[in-house]
């Protein structure tokens, strides 16, 4: 579950990556552009299972599986108005997810679990925050694996990053 501390940090981020352009407030959306960013996502999650059903790279599959969550966040981020700039853009959408995006994903996730609301709600949340954990663990892991880890240890963690992207991108289609 994210904590206070991180939700915090998220915000003061988001404000300065608004107020040095790295995040930007978008009118005027291209629908051209959201059908993109969804299209990458879902290419990259079918690349990911194939090399992980293949048995081709481990790496890979890690690095397609965050990158199918990636595109799929920022389809969300950009329906809802916010743009993410060119500089250090994956931490950009990260953070913005936690500012802009998590309550929405617990309002989502609540829809389907009406008949059970009280108990919902506690799942919501922690469901909510599970994702961006998800993410911006992805994010992080991505780094590390493409660079510093060994093959036995890239199977493992490339099924976990593969089960997350699946995860990650069913809920957030649903707010799209």
């Amino acid at each position: 579950m994210l904590d206070e501390n991180r939700i915090k940090e998220a915000q003061c981020n988001v404000r300065d990556y608004v107020n040095d352009g790295r995040l930007k407030s978008v009118n005027a959306r291209d629908p051209v552009v959201g059908r993109i960013l969804v299209n990458n996502s879902k290419e990259s999650l079918k690349v990911a299972k194939i090399l992980f059903e293949n048995k081709h790279s481990d790496m890979w599959t890690i690095i397609c599986s965050y990158y199918s969550m990636y595109y799929i966040a920022n389809a969300v981020l950009y329906k809802f108005g916010h743009k993410v700039g060119e500089k250090n853009p994956h931490k950009v959408t990260i953070d913005s997810l936690i500012v802009y995006i998590r309550d929405k994903l617990k309002k989502a996730i609540l829809q389907d679990y009406e008949d059970a609301l009280d108990e919902a709600l506690n799942l919501a949340g922690v469901r909510s925050d599970e994702l961006m954990e998800f993410f911006d663990d992805e994010r992080k892991k991505r780094g590390r694996i493409q660079y510093n880890t060994s093959e036995q240890a890239k199977r493992s963690k490339a099924q976990t990053s593969l089960e997350r992207a699946e995860k990650f991108i069913f809920e957030l289609e649903k707010l799209l």
